[in-house]
């Protein structure tokens, strides 16, 4: 293991680390009231998270010590698994906010749609490593790989959750750019995108099927807080309330005053906004910026892999990372619509949680195979 071990990247594991920590502690902070109101226990959620994080991290050591051409194996049994989950959850899943998409195993519940996302960057970096390999490979067999994305987008459109579903569209359009197809197989594939967007449109418009009335009616960019007494203006409102009386410094760690349910979801989509306020502007910049060094690092672990499998996954976790942070900031900011998607590092959540540190360690064990690489070209 040690080995494997001073392979990682450094840097990026240390930022990681951190963030996770102060992550936590946030966690802790913001949900202290809700826990001890709603369960007797103002660590609940802190203990909650903490056991995430020890099950994510679990994962991402063993991922690590994995040879990503090991799951060639077993994803397409992973893929099969998770479009049965997000079948599942349609049928028989439990409602949360609105959507229908967890999968409750005593008072533990998975969301299947978060690890979509990674078996989705994973499916799509081994079969195109393999697939480009062929000799006169048929426009059919270069496209047909996209099926799964595609699927796996309906469903968790059907639930619906459009937070979860623009991260996998905006992955699957970052792998389909990546590859490197003739400008004729492009062309029919864009059209044959926008096509299907347009029909997916007339459909909704004439069977008034798609998003919920909650959903269409975050869709209102009249200023937050004219609208206060609506539940996205109030949520949004009381966000700014959070992040204004934190000012450059914040008023201490565990003080904040938008957490005593004035702010719904404090503890999760709007977990910045408390960050804000009670330990300022100054480290919200500094989250921005780890931010910043973490898909930084990761695209730089992307553009030194020696094959597509390694580039593809690292851009695809970049992706889902930067898609997060862009769409959880911009609805607390009031800038997009909310759309529940949590904040990296920083939101309560299992599922996330886990998923984002399994996408840690394939992106860790793809700095691991570029190392290993490089030392056994200069040994030749």
């Amino acid at each position: 293991m040690r080995k494997v071990f001073n392979k990682v990247d450094k840097p990026l594991l240390i930022v990681t680390i951190i963030c996770l920590v102060f992550g936590l502690l946030m966690v802790g902070s913001a949900s202290s009231l809700k826990a001890y109101m709603s369960m007797g226990d103002s660590y609940y959620y802190f203990k909650r998270q903490l056991l995430f994080i020890i099950m994510g991290l679990t994962a991402f050591f063993v991922i690590i010590k994995i040879p990503i051409k090991n799951y060639k194996s077993i994803i397409y049994v992973v893929v099969l698994g998770v479009i049965g989950a997000l079948l599942y959850v349609l049928l028989k899943g439990e409602e949360s906010n609105g959507i229908n998409g967890w999968i409750y195993f005593g008072s533990f519940g998975i969301q299947p749609s978060e690890f979509a996302k990674t078996t989705l960057i994973l499916f799509m970096a081994l079969i195109f490593e393999r697939l480009l390999k062929v000799r006169d490979l048929s426009n059919v067999a270069k496209v047909a790989p996209f099926i799964v994305p595609l699927i796996f987008i309906f469903l968790v459109f059907e639930q619906p959750d459009f937070g979860t579903m623009m991260v996998l569209v905006g992955i699957t359009i970052m792998i389909f750019f990546m590859i490197p197809y003739d400008k004729k197989t492009r062309f029919v594939m864009i059209t044959f995108t926008i096509i299907s967007v347009l029909l997916l449109a007339l459909v909704m418009a004439v069977t008034g099927k798609g998003l919920s009335e909650s959903q269409m009616a975050r869709f209102n960019y009249r200023d937050p807080c004219t609208r206060y007494r609506e539940r996205t203006g109030y949520q949004v409102c009381n966000g700014y309330i959070a992040i204004n009386t934190g000012g450059l410094l914040g008023s201490g760690y565990g003080n904040s005053k938008q957490k005593y349910l004035y702010l719904p979801e404090a503890h999760t989509d709007f977990i910045f906004a408390i960050i804000i306020e009670e330990m300022g502007l100054i480290v919200g910049v500094m989250m921005i910026l780890a931010y910043f060094v973490v898909i930084w690092r990761i695209i730089m672990i992307g553009k030194k892999s020696y094959n597509l499998q390694g580039t593809i996954i690292c851009y695809g976790v970049a992706t889902l990372i930067s898609l997060h942070v862009l769409i959880n900031l911009g609805g607390v900011l009031g800038i997009i619509p909310l759309t529940g998607v949590p904040l990296p590092f920083y939101s309560y959540g299992g599922s996330f949680m886990i998923n984002l540190l399994i996408c840690l360690g394939l992106v860790q064990r793809v700095c691991v195979e570029n190392k290993i690489f490089e030392q056994k070209h200069l040994v030749r």
